[in-house]
Order: C-alpha cells, then structure tokens, then sequence
C-alpha cells in the first residue's frame, strides 16, 4: 500500500501545479504586448526590454534558488516564492510607465519565477524518485507548456473582452491560491516523513546545507567553468532558451498578430504547442532513462531548427501551415530538459545535478532574454520577424553538432557542508 501510495506522488503533484501556475506568469507578457503598445504608445523594443529583464533573471536566480532551497527547504522557500510573485503581478495593474514594467515584470516577476523554475522539479525529482525519474522530470517540465495550455487562452479572451489588467489580477490569484497548498502539502525529503525514495529500499538520512547559499552557488560555477562539458551544455541550452521561451513564447503572437491572426487564435497556437510538448516532453523523460542524451539532444535541436526554418513561410499557408508548426515544434518545445538533467548528473554527480543545471538553465535563459531583445528590436526596425525566425533555426542546427562533442566526463565536487567547491 505505502509504495501505490508513496508521497513521492503527492509531491510530484504539488510541483507539476506551481511550475504550471510560474509558466502561466511567464508566458503573459507576450499576451501584453499589443495592448501595451497601443494604450501607452510603448515600442515592442521597449516592452521586450523588460520581458528580456524577467527571463535574465529567471534564469540567473536558479541557481541561487537551489542553494536556497538547501538550505532553508523547499516549503518555506517555494511558498514565499509564490506570495512574491502574487504581489508583482498584481501591481504591474497600476503601471504607467516603462521603468515600471521593467521593475515589476522585469525584476520582481523575474525573481520570483526563477524561484520555481524547472530546477525546482530536478530538486524534487532527484530527491523523491530513485525509479523513472527522467519520466516524473518529463512530466514535470512538461508543466511549463500545459501552463501555456491552461492559461493562454483564458488570459487571452481576458485580455480582449475585460482589458488587459484583468489579466494581471487573474495570474495573480492564481499564485495567492496556490501558496497556502504549497506549505501544506511539500516536504522537503523522504526521510522526513520516514521514507525512502519511490523505488529506493533504504531511508536515506538527509544531506544539510550548512554554506551560504551564494557561496554554495558561486563555488558551483567555478568548477562548471573549468570544465569543457558544462561549455557545451550551457552552450546548448543558451540556444535553445532563444528558440523558445525568448523567440517562441514573447513573439509569436505579435507575428500571429501582423499577419492578420487574432491575439485569441494565436494563444490557441501556442496551447497547441502545449498539449503536444506535454505528450513530446514526457516522452522525452521516458526515452533519456533508456537512451544516449547526446544523441537524443542532437536530434531535438535539428528538428526544432527545420520548424523555426519553417516557420516565417507557414504564414502564407495562412492557419493551417501555422497548425502544422505547432504540431511539429510543439513536440520539441522543451524535450531537451530531461536529458541535459541527465548529462550534468553523469558529469558533475547526482547529488549535484540540480545545482549544476541551475547554472546551465541560466545560460538558457540568458539565451532567451538576448532572443526577447533582438527579435523585439528587429520587429521595430524591419516591420517582421522573419530574419529572427530564420536565424534561430540556424542555431539549432549548430547546437545539435554541439550536444554530440560532451565527453561526459565526471567531475569530483565535494559535500554539501563544505564551503567551496573545488575542481579536480
């Protein structure tokens, strides 16, 4: 009975509702976009400044939110995280100038998502599943596209028949709601409630932190820089934050929206892409306990950079061509998480998995924001995306050479406890 009923579940339940409800949050501003520019005569330059701002921080807080959450836990810390995020979105109502968006969605948002980032899943995912954990990871990161599928078209209809800031009062409640479930619900171990991991026979008694998290943060990254394979992951991942979440996710509306496609039509696009990398992610996880991660990435990067090649002539196949870009890239959205986990647990140790891909997912989201930016500033200055679209294809196809070279060699890193991490 206790191992149908293992809390490891309740637990995987719990994070796939916060990831979701963060993805939510994430993937409003490309909501606001068009609407922004209209009431406050803001350029999509200066709008994507601020998104490029949120998803910097997104990814560079991940890393810090590891070594916090081992620190202080993952009740208190996913759970202030949540109130924080409550508190950001709901003031950007009352914004009226860009120094504004770039504070609240910029800073605070960007904080407060990066809190609950996908590092958060490989924090539970490691600690509670020692079996299928690259599926339960799958799943789990899959919850960043079934936000999308949940929230985008609400938010959508939102945004067209009540006006935009009933959009920031919605994905706000929704963070206040679920607090309250998140320092109820999550443990932070196992062994806590006298357990082992799902799969595990043995209770495993826990490791504290017991450094400074921005030392245990910092220490991780100097040995990540001296090592050839976190190159090549963060290499990797910087590209594929750019053909996502920094391309994908901020422009494709506004491009939807030039082409004549209404705002509630494009979010049924992207909600598309999310029912398909909600199926393509969690196969992901199943296929990366089961094959090479090298070759997998390989074949995720090529096939994501053919869609974006794709993309800027789909347009003239009017909404079907744009469909069948859904279908296809929504499958690839983000498969690449489970095994660029796996890579840097065979590198750097399982125990440090989490904390590694915290600073690989912030080359990520620098990728993303860089993409935010530029895509945002060559839509000001060509009047199209087409040269962005174009040029992140051609990015994947590099970075699926790239996955192909790690050499997946480990690196010793010591305990938890100690105050510096050292390279071999």
């Amino acid at each position: 009975m206790r191992e149908r009923w293992h809390y490891a579940w309740v637990m995987a339940i719990v994070t796939f509702l916060v990831l979701l409800v963060g993805a939510g949050i994430r993937a409003t501003p490309g909501i606001l976009i068009v609407p922004l520019e209209h009431e406050f005569g803001w350029s999509a330059a200066t709008i994507s400044g601020a998104v490029a701002v949120n998803i910097f921080l997104y990814g560079m807080i991940g890393p810090f939110a590891v070594a916090i959450i081992e620190r202080f836990g993952l009740r208190r810390s996913v759970s202030v995280a949540l109130l924080l995020l409550s508190l950001g979105v709901a003031l950007t109502a009352w914004m009226r100038t860009p120094w504004q968006m770039m504070l609240l969605w910029g800073v605070l948002v960007g904080s407060g998502t990066g809190m609950i980032a996908s590092v958060f899943g490989a924090t539970v995912a490691g600690r509670w599943f020692k079996t299928h954990r690259g599926l339960v990871l799958g799943a789990l990161t899959a919850s960043s596209a079934t936000g999308q599928l949940v929230f985008l078209p609400i938010l959508a209809n939102l945004a067209v028949n009540a006006g935009w800031r009933s959009v920031s009062w919605a994905v706000a409640l929704a963070a206040l709601l679920l607090a309250p479930v998140a320092a109820w619900l999550l443990r932070d171990r196992p062994s806590d409630m006298g357990l082992p991991a799902y799969g595990d026979t043995v209770v495993r008694p826990p490791e504290h932190a017991t450094v400074n998290p921005v030392r245990r943060a910092l220490g991780a990254l100097s040995v990540g820089t001296k090592s050839r394979d976190f190159w090549l992951l963060a290499g990797s991942f910087f590209v594929c934050g750019a053909s996502t979440n920094g391309l994908i996710g901020t422009h494709l509306i506004p491009a939807c929206i030039d082409h004549g496609i209404p705002e509630v039509g494009a979010a049924g696009l992207l909600a598309t892409m999310g029912i398909c990398d909600l199926v393509g992610t969690t196969a992901s996880g199943w296929l990366t306990d089961r094959f090479d991660s090298r070759k997998l990435l390989a074949l995720y990067y090529g096939l994501r950079g053919l869609s974006l090649l794709f993309l800027p002539y789909s347009f003239d196949f009017s909404f079907y061509g744009l469909s069948l870009f859904a279908v296809f890239y929504g499958l690839d959205w983000i498969a690449t998480v489970p095994p660029t986990v796996r890579l840097a647990g065979q590198v750097f140790g399982e125990g440090n998995a989490a904390l590694m891909f915290g600073w690989i997912a912030a080359a990520h989201q620098v990728g993303a924001a860089s993409a935010a930016w530029l895509a945002g500033l060559l839509r000001t200055q060509t009047g199209d995306y087409f040269a962005a679209f174009v040029s992140a294809g051609f990015m994947c196809m590099g970075a699926a050479l790239l996955v192909l070279l790690i050499g997946v060699r480990p690196v010793p890193m010591p305990e938890r406890g100690e105050p510096a991490l050292r390279p071999a």
